[in-house]
């Protein structure tokens, strides 16, 4: 799963929250911030936590303001181990 997160995501505990929740999730991947101030998430796991981390990113942590969320799922490729903040 590929997420890009627009709106008022970053200065607000976006990635730590994400983090958070691909960890309670079993995810693996990795959350960053972009220059753009967008919060790009890239997780792997099973489809059902991937689904329920997509719907989180709609609404993200109280603080946040989410207006577009991009979507593009591929096919699973073992590269990560566990779940990080960039």
């Amino acid at each position: 799963m590929h997420r890009i997160i627009s709106g008022r995501v970053q200065g607000v505990g976006f990635r730590f929250s994400a983090y958070d929740e691909a960890k309670e999730l079993a995810l693996a991947g990795y959350v960053r911030n972009l220059p753009n101030g967008d919060v790009e998430i890239v997780a792997e796991g099973s489809r059902e936590n991937l689904q329920m981390l997509a719907a989180w990113a709609h609404l993200g942590p109280p603080s946040a303001h989410v207006a577009e969320v991009r979507e593009e799922w591929s096919d699973f490729t073992g590269e990560f181990t566990d779940f990080q903040i960039r």
